[in-house]
């Protein structure tokens, strides 16, 4: 199942979208009888199914994709888990997973705007397109073998990291990866038991039109249910709690370019990326 938010008539839904229709949940709850909340971070935390079709849907068209929720509990990313992007970056992969966190504060809507800082801040910043997992149940020290039980669905998410700021102090990648407009994700999650194989799927990054990167998630140094495992040994993970997975390469941009992330079977999230 594909979930999303989205914005009709003046007002935030969750929904289903089935190819080129959006089932609200406001329509499923009154054809089944559910109680679901119309609200799509709710819903994860509920633990509830969504019901098949069958109700009143509306157009994909005459809606407006949103974030899935605005503030996660939890954003990790994984730095480094392919070796493309290190040799991209000349950086040595962490035995590790390279993982840091992002605040809320640096997220962008799904079709919106990436604005670069000023250049005084930092003036080489890429973009990179990446699997990010969301988590369904809260859980702590799961062994990688049982996470999928954890595991809500999957989605796309667009990273972008300021190169330079790195460059000159690399200890601090939070700060690197954290400025406005420096994160989204979505517009889809794909419920986890759409995927049949995680591994087999191929994580594209495009910039202006073309393919810049990519590389398959059985390529990752550490891989999705490893990740979940990992993180989950450090800290309890809640839902809604977002690991995004690492990129292949990411595409230096410039004011005027666009960006997409993009997995087959997942999803695409796409940005265009404007001056400061």
């Amino acid at each position: 199942m594909k979930l999303l938010s989205f914005l009709y008539d003046g007002r935030r839904h969750a929904g289903v979208l089935a190819g080129d229709r959006v089932v609200p949940i406001d329509a499923l709850n009154a054809r089944h009888g559910t109680r679901l909340p119309d609200d799509l971070l709710a819903i994860i935390r509920a633990g509830e199914p969504v019901p098949p079709g069958g109700a009143e849907s509306l157009p994909l068209a005459e809606v407006k994709p949103v974030l899935p929720y605005d503030v996660p509990p939890k954003i990790w990313c994984i730095g480094l888990n392919y070796h493309t992007h290190a040799v991209d970056i000349n950086a040595v992969q962490p035995e590790e997973p390279g993982s840091f966190m992002k605040p809320a504060s640096c997220m962008f809507p799904p079709g919106g705007e990436i604005r670069l800082p000023p250049p005084h801040i930092s003036n080489d910043v890429d973009a990179e397109g990446e699997l990010g997992v969301v988590i369904g149940r809260t859980c702590k020290s799961v062994p990688a073998a049982e996470a999928r039980e954890v595991i809500f669905g999957y989605t796309t998410t667009l990273d972008l990291t300021a190169l330079d700021v790195l460059a000159r102090n690399p200890r601090y990648l939070t700060r690197a990866k954290s400025l406005d407009t420096f994160f989204s994700f979505g517009p889809v999650i794909v419920t986890a038991d759409e995927i049949a194989d995680v591994e087999a799927l191929e994580v594209v990054t495009e910039h202006n039109g073309a393919v810049w990167s990519r590389d398959f998630v059985r390529n990752m140094r550490h891989r999705p249910l490893e990740l979940v495992g990992f993180h989950s040994d450090y800290m309890t993970l809640h839902p809604g709690d977002l690991i995004s997975t690492g990129c292949p390469k990411g595409a230096r941009i410039a004011a005027g370019d666009r960006v997409r992330a993009r997995i087959d079977g997942v999803g695409a999230l796409e940005a265009t990326v404007a001056g400061c």
